[in-house]
């Protein structure tokens, strides 16, 4: 799935995945975040809670989000097929400055939603502005090519990932989630091993990526994001393991950013905090 053609006139939207398990009390630093990027007191948010399997989800976040701020939050909870069929819930969603996946399991988001009218304007509606972001299986799903399972374990492995498509907001980046708390980088390494062309995003709990219309990647959160650029590979095995058998890459580069780095999708350049900022 390729990213909505953007309207030169019009900035895309902020990409906003989130490594789960969110601040959502105390200072809520990045969901107050959100709601600023969609639109402050304006900002009208449509909550999709499809990963979830717990009733009170969506309306767990239209609350959260109503008390930082945003003008109105509203949960759209696609569960079948047929749910994105609904032309009130379409317009609804036409209707959002910003929108957010939550967290839970992101086969079921993909095998719902996937090619349907609701991921389609998800798409478009990103691309003429309206911010999308997702925490966990919701940030998982962002991109185009989505890890949809895999094990824990620092050593990337032949067959350790499975890939499948993801909304294709971005075909910049494969994102992983609960990173360092679920030791994922082999899986991330192993992803990258199929297609060096993107960049990994590994996100901590509490920590997402900012992703502006520039494809400049803001780091927000109290944890950090570890990025994995695979372009300059020199060497990978993957062509020739055995499954289980551990993957040989040199020529990677991988960089772990705080809250205040920034790293830029194009030059593929990181950046520090500002001095004084840890």
């Amino acid at each position: 799935m390729c990213p909505a053609k953007v309207d030169p006139s019009v900035a895309r939207g902020y990409i906003v995945p989130v490594g789960g398990a969110e601040d959502k009390a105390a200072g809520a630093v990045i969901l107050n975040r959100f709601v600023e990027v969609a639109g402050g007191s304006d900002a009208r948010i449509a909550v999709i809670p499809t990963a979830s399997t717990m009733r009170d989800t969506g309306s767990r976040y239209e609350t959260l989000f109503t008390e930082l701020g945003a003008g109105e939050a509203y949960a759209l909870p696609y569960e079948e097929r047929v749910d994105t069929e609904r032309e009130d819930w379409l317009l609804r969603l036409a209707n959002a400055t910003g929108i957010f996946l939550t967290g839970g399991n992101q086969l079921r988001i993909s095998t719902i939603l996937g090619g349907t009218p609701v991921a389609k304007k998800i798409r478009s509606l990103n691309a003429r502005g309206v911010a999308v972001g997702g925490t966990s299986a919701g940030a998982a799903v962002l991109s185009e090519h989505m890890i949809a399972f895999g094990e824990s374990g620092s050593t990337p492995r032949a067959g350790l990932v499975s890939l499948a498509p993801g909304f294709g907001l971005t075909n910049r980046v494969i994102i992983d989630q609960h990173f360092r708390q679920r030791d994922r980088l082999g899986r991330l390494l192993a992803a990258l091993a199929y297609n060096p062309f993107a960049i990994g995003i590994g996100l901590d709990e509490d920590t997402a990526g900012f992703i502006d219309s520039n494809d400049l990647i803001q780091v927000v959160g109290n944890g950090a994001i570890t990025i994995v650029d695979a372009s300059a590979l020199e060497h990978s095995s993957m062509g020739t393991a055995s499954s289980g058998e551990a993957i040989c890459l040199t020529g990677v580069r991988l960089h772990v950013l705080t809250a205040g780095s920034t790293f830029d999708l194009h030059t593929r350049k990181a950046e520090p905090p500002p001095a004084g900022q840890s």
